[in-house]
C-alpha cells in the first residue's frame, strides 16, 4: 500500500502526522470555497429589491447553487477517484470564480441564476470530494477526521455571511460578488498544490470497513435508500438556512440581525460536526444520523412556537448545534459499506441527494411564503420531510439488527 509511486508505505501515513497536516489544509480551502454556498442567502433581499421579482423568483439562484454542488459533486467525485483530489480542486477553484464574475456583470435574474449554477459547480469540489479524500487517509480516527473535513463548509457558513452583509451594505451585491470571485482565485490555488499526494491502496483500510458493516441490503438498494433519506433531511434543513435572513426582515428584525443568526446557526453547526464525528466513531454512521435528524425535528418544531427576536437567536443556535453533523454522517456511512475505490463517486451521488433536497427545500419554503403570506407552513413542510429521513434511518437499524452482513459491490 503506498502513499505515490516513490511515497512512504501506508502504516507510516494512516492517521499520521502527515495526514493530520494534510486535514488542516483541506479545512482551509473548504472553508474559503464553501462561501459558494452560503453568500446567495445574504444576498436574497437585495437581488429581490434589484430585479422586483417574487421571493419564490428571488429564491432562483439558490436553487441553481443547490443543483450545480450537486451534479459537480458526483462528475468531481468520480474525477477524484481517478485523478485524486488535486485536479477536481484546481477546476473547481476557477468555475467557482468565474461564476462570481458572471452574476455580477448579469443583466437579469435569468443570468444571474446561471452564473450561480457555475459557483455551485465550482464549490463543490471542496465538499464530497475532499470528504473522500480525507477518508482515505484515516482509519482509526476516520470519523473526527471526515467531520472535520467537513467543518470547513460551516466555518465558511459562520465566516462569511457578516461579511458579505456588511460588503453588500456598504458596496452593492455586484461588486461584492467580483470581489468574492478574485479573493477565491488567489487564495485557494496555492493551497492545491499542498493536496497533489494520493493515497491510492487501500486493501487494509477496506478490509477494516468489511468487519463494521452489518446492512443486510444490496449496494443498489442502499444508495437509494440513502439518498431518498438525503433529499427528505435537506428539504427540512434548507427553510431555516435559506430563509432565516428574509424572515427576520419579514418580522421587523433587520435582514443584518437574519445573517447574525444564520452565522450563530452554522458556527453552532461546526460544534455538532466536530462532535459528530466523536460519536460517529463510537456507534458508527447511521445511529449518528439518526441522532442528528430527530433533534433537527426539535428545532424546527421550536421555530413554530417562537419569533422573538431572543428566541429565535436561541433556537437558530440550537439548529445549527442539533443538525452540523448530519450531512457528514452519510459520508461516514459511504466510507463504512462500500469499497474505497467508490467511495467519491458513492458520496458524490448521496450529496447530490442533500443538494437536491436543499434546492427544493429552499424553492419550496419561498413558493409557501407566496402562497400563504407567512413560513409557519414551510415550518411544517419541513417536519413533514424530515420525519420521513427519520423513518428511513429506524428501518435501516432494524433491518441491520435482523441479518447482519456486509453489502458487497
Amino acid at each position: 500500500m503506498m502513499l505515490s509511486p516513490n511515497g512512504p508505505k501506508a502504516p507510516e501515513v494512516i492517521d499520521s502526522p502527515t495526514a493530520w497536516r494534510r486535514l488542516a489544509v483541506a479545512v482551509t480551502i473548504s472553508t474559503i470555497g464553501g462561501v459558494g454556498m452560503w453568500s446567495f442567502m445574504v444576498a436574497l433581499p437585495a437581488i429581490q429589491a434589484d430585479f422586483g421579482v417574487t421571493r419564490a423568483e428571488a429564491s432562483l439562484p439558490f436553487t441553481m447553487v443547490m443543483l450545480g454542488f450537486a451534479g459537480g459533486g458526483v462528475l468531481m467525485g468520480r474525477l477524484a477517484d481517478r485523478s485524486g483530489i488535486a485536479v477536481p480542486l484546481g477546476i473547481g477553484t476557477l468555475i467557482l470564480s468565474a461564476g462570481y464574475f458572471a452574476a455580477a456583470w448579469s443583466p437579469n435574474l435569468w443570468l444571474v441564476a446561471l452564473a450561480h449554477g457555475l459557483i455551485g459547480i465550482g464549490c463543490s469540489a471542496s465538499f464530497g470530494p475532499m470528504m473522500t479524500d480525507i477518508s482515505h487517509w484515516f482509519l482509526r480516527r476516520r470519523g473526527i477526521a471526515v467531520a472535520l473535513a467537513a467543518v470547513g463548509n460551516y466555518t465558511a457558513g459562520a465566516l462569511w455571511p457578516p461579511v458579505v452583509q456588511q460588503f453588500i451594505s456598504t458596496s452593492g451585491w455586484r461588486a461584492t460578488h467580483l470581489g468574492i470571485g478574485l479573493f477565491c482565485l488567489i487564495t485557494i490555488m496555492p493551497l492545491v498544490y499542498a493536496m497533489r499526494a494520493r493515497n491510492t491502496d487501500h486493501h487494509v483500510d477496506d478490509d477494516a470497513a468489511r468487519r463494521q458493516a452489518e446492512a443486510p441490503f444490496s449496494p443498489l438498494t442502499l444508495q437509494i435508500l440513502l439518498c431518498i433519506a438525503g433529499v427528505a433531511c435537506c428539504v427540512a434543513m434548507a427553510m431555516p438556512q435559506v430563509h432565516i435572513v428574509a424572515y427576520c426582515g419579514d418580522l421587523g428584525y433587520g435582514v443584518a440581525r437574519g445573517a447574525e443568526m444564520l452565522s450563530i446557526m452554522l458556527g453552532f453547526g461546526i460544534i455538532s460536526r466536530i462532535a459528530s464525528g466523536f460519536i460517529a466513531d463510537r456507534i458508527g454512521g447511521v445511529r449518528t444520523l439518526l441522532l442528528g435528524s430527530v433533534l433537527q425535528g426539535v428545532a424546527l418544531f421550536l421555530y413554530l412556537w417562537f419569533d422573538g427576536l431572543a428566541s429565535l437567536y436561541v433556537i437558530s443556535a440550537l439548529f445549527g448545534l442539533f443538525q452540523g453533523g448530519i450531512v457528514p454522517s452519510y459520508a461516514i456511512i459511504v466510507r463504512e459499506y462500500f469499497p474505497s475505490r467508490e467511495a467519491g463517486t458513492r458520496l458524490g451521488l448521496v450529496l447530490m441527494a442533500t443538494l437536491l433536497g436543499m434546492a427544493l427545500g429552499g424553492w419550496m419554503s419561498g413558493l409557501i411564503f407566496d402562497l400563504t403570506g407567512s413560513y409557519r407552513a414551510a415550518f411544517l413542510n419541513g417536519l413533514a420531510w424530515n420525519f420521513l429521513n427519520v423513518s428511513i434511518m429506524v428501518w435501516l437499524l432494524q433491518r441491520s439488527r435482523r441479518r447482519p452482513t456486509f453489502a458487497t459491490a
